[in-house]
């Protein structure tokens, strides 16, 4: 069998569901509710609590094809990825699975049934292994004796293997048991002495594709002996890239048609030919082609390029991936581009990954614009220090030469690692840890990108002890300037250069550091303050107010009038109306974490928050939508505490102490030995940093204006309080009105006169769909008559047998009678057929192709459409039997369709 990566997957889920199994959909990457795993590595990861009792589904057997990562823990494929045929850090693991339903007997001859009799996989290119019996383990001769019976096999091919490769276990305790693997021979002649090396630089070798575990033990303690299941259980997985290799007769994964064409565009953006370059190019256009399908499927699920957890594995791979374009000469930022071709070719399967093409773009280049900066000063810097280390004959990067590119410059330290070991150099990887954790731990935490800019640890040295935040008693002080960075972007660029100056005049661009101020620098999820610096006739618009390093704080914004200079005492004053409104949101995030934990439960804990004079965001653990109700509950609690008018506590205590007293910390915040906890009522203690609100009653009216998700087992609220709340009910009430005059509706009958409306419309557009098809029909306005059809019939054409028609139907036929029609067409003429239709609708050209079942094994409705879409100046895409498009250029709409023979026939003999 040669088919593409989506029939093999197809096949495999036919012919598991025509065998009884409940055809389930991939769980998302990230495990929604399993904190042991950072990511999903394995197909059975979303039924490990069927398989331990903790779950139970409506059904005993299941096939999947599964989203997985493997790139931390036991399971981390990093360094290896792009270097071997077969090691990716994100794949789709194939899996059919028994929960007390058949074993080994049903596994078995299911497995050697699909790939050799409905993949075609030619037996005398397998072996299988067997468990061989160890650690008071018997053999597994059941296994073997159902392999010798199923496929013929004698000893030669039915392999025996230890506890390293033929046993399984979910962890120390739990369901274990053996397994069995099949192994496929890629290469011209079988070689069975050849078994258990790794393949050779040419692809030949043997190549694990299938791994059967066969779940029959449990062990209930870790050491403890272990007994038998009450119901043995089937876990198996297979790779889709590796049986795609196999079944496409290619020698590595990434010469399928799930990794060569992002190869390809990685080669095309380098300049480059794959293949015929020297072997570390082609192995960074491998690293580029898997790392753009990690960083498309992680976005698409809400994981951001961050330094916390999953989020900093997804910066690890994009950077990782932006390095490898940068050795390969790639001047400008890429990795978006290749990100986005897996949308297109990934996109129908995952429709999560189309849903959120544009977030996938900017996050991708955003995160290679800012490293590309770091990446540029890193590589000079590291290139000074090897032309040092040549003159000495060092071998060896030393520690706090590795740590400074961290620690003052933002270059992470695994990346200094492999680029030293490409030049031949070792690091001292253990000192440059301990040196970073002991900054760390004295300075705090550094924003890598931060430390970039050397005028901030200038600015850092000249200010010598930390600055002093005044502002939890205070709006207003006075203090002296310590520092001032004059600030300057230069057209194009966007990246501002800072460089310290003794004195700016009125129009110049500054950040300001004083000894202590009372504005708060943007923190915890809460903006910096904005207000004004004064002294004499100086006045300085503040605009925002940051800590780009530990004890450094910066007041950002513009010299209005007069001149600042350092030494200078000025006058602090912080925005009292902006600081007021962010206090009463950010006091509102507390009660409505309480809330949202009191309505929907512990598990729903903050995730993250964004707080400012106009904005309150809050992201909270929870796996579906709020209801209606939930959110009235949630609103009537927090409502509630704001009437109780309680006031707002602070105490700064010891952490071990905050804690022992209910204090709640805030989702990945890092906490020092003393901490600031903040108490709403005895219902609402947590730890935090931030300004707040004097009294509950200070917030005002407290209403959620807007709820969705963001990530897997992720969602948001969006809320406003006092003012805010109080333009959002005035918004509404004007819209309110509006639909009042509009409908012309009076009193409380609005919803009933425009459900009637509404169904009115409906109605309309049902009967003008019924005339469009009449009218095509050729039966005009009354009925009857099938003229038109069969006038249309008659201009098919036959492609290499396959009966393909191509026609514009009348201006204003919508989208969906363009369906009915193409469906129809394509019935009438016959089971190997292609109909594409088109028609101009409200200024746009509208797309629609059907093909008969019997074609689609030649040509797929999405791979026509694509092309012929692309002449209208559109995209689509859709279901190998149907797919649909639509573009603006509609003055091309007959082009387009004249172009769909021609793109029939090269894609039925390409």
């Amino acid at each position: 069998m040669s088919a593409s990566s989506h029939q093999i997957r197809r096949t495999f889920l036919d012919f598991f569901a025509s065998r009884g199994h409940e055809v389930v959909p991939s769980a998302p990457i990230v495990p929604q509710n399993d904190p042991t795993l950072m990511f999903v590595n394995a197909g059975m990861v979303p039924f490990k609590d069927v398989f331990t009792g903790k779950d139970r589904r409506s059904y005993t057997r299941a096939a999947s094809s599964q989203k997985c990562i493997r790139i931390s823990g036991k399971h981390n494929d990093l360094e290896n990825v792009g270097v071997t045929a077969r090691h990716h850090t994100f794949f789709e693991m194939l899996g059919n699975f028994s929960f007390g339903d058949y074993f080994k007997e049903e596994a078995i001859t299911s497995a050697w049934e699909l790939l050799t009799k409905v993949y075609g996989v030619p037996k005398e290119r397998l072996v299988v292994t067997v468990f061989k019996g160890e650690n008071n383990f018997p053999a597994d001769e059941e296994a073997a004796a159902i392999w010798r019976k199923v496929t013929g096999f004698g000893d030669d091919r039915i392999l025996r293997l230890g506890m390293a490769d033929n046993f399984w276990s979910m962890g120390d305790t739990g369901p274990c048991g053996p397994c069995s693997e099949i192994h496929f021979f890629t290469g011209d002649e079988v070689d069975l002495s050849r078994f258990g090396e790794e393949p050779r630089l040419d692809g030949s070798g043997w190549t694990e594709i299938w791994n059967l575990v066969f779940m029959q033990y449990d062990r209930a303690e870790k050491d403890a002996p272990v007994t038998p299941l009450p119901a043995p259980s089937i876990d198996t997985g297979m790779g889709l890239e590796r049986i795609s290799f196999v079944l496409q007769g290619v020698t590595s994964n990434y010469d399928t048609d799930l990794l060569r064409p992002l190869v390809e565009r990685a080669a095309e953006i380098a300049g480059k030919k794959y293949g015929a370059s020297l072997a570390p190019d082609d192995v960074s256009m491998r690293v580029i082609a898997d790392h753009a399908r990690t960083t498309a499927f992680l976005v698409a699920e809400g994981v951001m390029p961050e330094k916390q957890r999953r989020e900093y594995v997804l910066r690890r791979v994009m950077r990782r991936a932006i390095r490898h374009g940068y050795r390969l000469g790639i001047e400008k930022p890429f990795l978006h581009e290749v990100a986005l071709l897996v949308v297109d070719r990934m996109g129908d399967v995952y429709p999560e990954l189309r849903d959120r093409r544009e977030l996938i773009a900017r996050v991708t280049e955003d995160e290679e614009v800012r490293f590309r900066a770091t990446l540029k000063r890193g590589m000079k810097i590291l290139d000074e220090r090897f032309e040092e280390m040549r003159g000495k004959g060092d071998k060896t990067l030393v520690a706090p030469a590795a740590a400074d590119l961290f620690t003052t410059y933002g270059f992470p330290l695994d990346l200094t690692q492999v680029i030293c070991g490409e030049q031949g150099y070792d690091v001292d990887i253990e000192g440059a840890n301990k040196i970073i954790k002991g900054a760390d731990e004295a300075d705090g935490p550094i924003d890598p990108t931060a430390a970039l800019d050397p005028a901030y640890r200038q600015a850092r040295e000249k200010l010598g002890s930390p600055v002093t935040f005044t502002g939890y008693e205070r709006e207003a002080g006075e203090s002296e300037v310590v520092a001032i960075l004059a600030v300057e972007t230069k057209d194009g660029e966007g990246k501002p250069t800072r460089s310290l100056v003794d004195r700016v005049s009125a129009g110049a661009h500054v950040e300001v550091v004083v000894k202590e101020t009372p504005f708060y620098a943007e923190s915890g999820g809460q903006v910096g303050d904005i207000g004004e610096i004064t002294a004499g006739d100086l006045r300085i618009r503040v605009t925002d107010t940051q800590r780009p390093l530990t004890g450094l704080v910066v007041h950002e914004g513009v010299v209005e009038a007069g001149e600042v200079s350092v030494g200078q005492k000025v006058t602090l004053t912080v925005d009292h109306a902006a600081r007021s409104a962010t206090r009463r949101n950010h006091s509102a995030t507390h009660l409505l974490h309480w809330a949202l934990r009191t309505v929907l439960g512990e598990h729903a804990q903050q995730k993250g928050s964004r707080v400012g004079p106009d904005m309150l965001r809050f992201d909270f653990a929870h796996n579906k939508p709020l209801t209606r109700d939930e959110i009235e509950r949630i609103e009537d609690l927090v409502n509630g505490k704001v009437l109780e008018n309680a006031p707002v506590l602070t105490e700064v205590l010891p952490v071990d102490e905050a804690r022992k007293r209910g204090a709640v910390a805030i989702f990945e915040e890092k906490y020092g030995d003393v901490v600031r906890m903040l108490t709403m009522t005895q219902d609402s203690i947590e730890l935090c940093g931030g300004t707040h609100a004097r009294a509950l009653g200070d917030i005002g009216l407290f209403k959620i204006t807007g709820e969705g998700g963001v990530a897997a087992g992720v969602r948001r609220v969006f809320a406003a309080t006092g003012k805010n709340a109080l333009g959002y009910v005035r918004g509404l009430e004007d819209d309110i009105q509006k639909a009042r005059q509009v409908a012309k509706a009076q009193g409380g009958d609005l919803a009933d006169k425009i459900g009637k409306i509404v169904a009115h419309e409906r109605e309309l557009e049902k009967k003008v769909a019924e005339l469009e098809r009449r009218l095509i029909e050729g039966g005009g306005p009354g009925g009857g008559g099938g003229g038109g059809i069969d006038a249309m019939l008659a201009e098919a054409r036959e492609i290499s047998g396959i009966k393909v028609l191509a026609r514009r139907m009348p201006d204003g036929t919508q989208a969906a009678a363009l369906r009915e029609i193409a469906e129809k067409l394509r019935d009438k003429l016959g089971e190997s057929s292609l109909v594409l239709v088109g028609a101009v609708d409200a200024g746009k050209a509208q797309l629609a192709v059907m093909v008969s079942k019997a074609a689609t094994s030649r040509v797929k409705a999405g791979d026509v459409i694509k092309n012929v879409a692309a002449l209208v100046g559109g995209r689509g895409g859709g279901r190998p039997d149907m797919a649909q498009a639509g573009g603006p250029e509609a003055g091309k709409l007959d082009e387009a369709i004249a172009a769909t023979y021609g793109e029939v026939e090269r894609l039925v003999t390409a």
